[in-house]
């Protein structure tokens, strides 16, 4: 895999540190970030940019020496200038295919968050909107701006 670039790093940063801080005070579960493998009931492995597991789904030894054994419960994915719209699209729908509850698509190229969720229509959120964590993450909401900052 090629590293990702600056700006790829900043957005990383700033929704993990969104996600981890929310999750850690509430206990909900884990939040990591780096591309940390999932293995999805297809076999295959796949690596979110950031990813939240709920609290009940974690081992009571704590995170896997290896891979996460499922999909996560969010996957938030960034785009990145070598990926295309459909090849993005594809990677959230495996997720939501293989287990994980949401899929959030950070594209930092036009300051957007895509929110695909099982059996609903992707939702588009710009700058100005709300991003909320839903059923995934009851009371977690930040504006999509946030992300960029």
């Amino acid at each position: 895999m090629s590293p990702t670039g600056a700006k790829h790093g900043d957005v990383e940063g700033a929704a993990y540190l969104l996600l981890h801080t929310f999750v850690r005070k509430h206990q909900l579960g884990k939040v990591q970030c780096g591309e940390v493998g999932c293995k999805l009931p297809n076999g295959r492995v796949r690596a979110p940019d950031v990813l939240f597991i709920r609290a009940e789904r974690i081992p009571s030894s704590g995170s896997p020496k290896g891979f996460w054994p499922f999909a996560p419960d969010l996957a938030v994915e960034i785009v990145s200038a070598s990926e295309t719209a459909s090849e993005v699209r594809d990677e959230a729908n495996e997720w939501i295919a293989a287990g994980s509850r949401a899929v959030w698509i950070v594209d930092p190229a036009t300051r957007t968050v895509t929110v695909f969720q099982l059996a609903q229509v992707p939702r588009i959120l710009a700058t100005g909107e709300s991003l909320e964590g839903g059923d995934v993450l009851p009371g977690f909401a930040c504006t999509v701006a946030e992300i960029f900052s």
